[in-house]
């Protein structure tokens, strides 16, 4: 964390911590456990992961209006909460990887000023509000890991192990 850093990069680097806590969740499952739901609405661990993704790509890419990948599933019908049994754990979080890298090219690419509309929203945002939000989503995301992970094995904790977030 750049304790003395400029605006942008300490909020891209609170975004990245959070998103390391989002995959650490994953570490040492086998993929039953990753897609295995834990909520009565069916919330799991990969489906979180690739909920994450979409978001990123949306947020992101979309809303500045960059090239998404197209995508298998469709985030406006809640498509984007669950993994499919013919989504394999590898293709979830490569698909993760790949809208992070997008979404970074942005953050590195626009000034915080920066204006976008996102297609689903009847109002412009910054990239200065898109990245604050994008830290609430993925830290309210990841406390939802932290749960399902704990039910999944007893395994907690909000970072990996001697690492620490502040």
């Amino acid at each position: 964390m750049p304790y003395a850093g400029g605006e942008k990069e300490t909020l891209h680097a609170s975004l990245n911590l959070m998103r390391e806590a989002v995959l650490w969740k994953l570490e040492g499952l086998d993929d039953e456990r990753l897609r295995r739901p834990m909520t009565p609405s069916g919330t799991s661990l990969l489906g979180l992961v690739k909920h994450l993704g979409s978001v990123e790509y949306g947020w992101f890419v979309e809303s500045f209006g960059r090239e998404v990948e197209p995508l298998w599933f469709d985030p406006y019908e809640g498509e984007d909460m669950s993994a499919g049994e013919d989504e394999t754990t590898e293709r979830i979080v490569a698909f993760h990887a790949r809208a992070r890298a997008a979404a970074d090219r942005a953050i590195t690419e626009l000034p915080l000023d920066a204006v976008g509309r996102p297609p689903w929203r009847d109002h412009t945002v910054t990239l200065r509000w898109v990245l604050v939000h994008m830290i609430e989503e993925t830290a309210r995301h990841a406390g939802h890991m932290d749960v399902v992970r704990e039910l999944l094995d007893g395994a907690t904790g909000a970072y990996r192990p001697g690492r620490s977030g502040v």
